[in-house]
């Protein structure tokens, strides 16, 4: 248990900004979940779209600080060569 007010003020903003990334990511993973299903219906447009609404969401998350920038820029990379060899 925490003894310093300091050690003690830490405990209480580690949890509200666990809960805030919680969201940030949560958000993150519905627009590439959004990606990832119309690229298993094949729309070409429908996947074109929500890749361009993900990836600002992703690199703001990597601007925030809970996701590494190689992790979405590796995730981008493969996401786009899907989007791309649908045509």
């Amino acid at each position: 248990m925490a003894n310093t007010p300091q050690a003690k003020k830490r405990i209480r903003r580690n949890e509200r900004r666990a809960e805030i990334n919680g969201a940030r990511v949560s958000r993150i993973r519905t627009f590439v979940k959004k990606v990832e299903l119309a690229l298993a219906s094949g729309d070409k447009d429908a996947a074109a779209t929500a890749l361009l609404a993900a990836q600002p969401e992703m690199m703001r998350g990597v601007s925030k600080g809970v996701l590494h920038k190689n992790t979405v820029s590796r995730k981008i990379s493969r996401l786009t060569k899907r989007v791309a060899a649908l045509g």
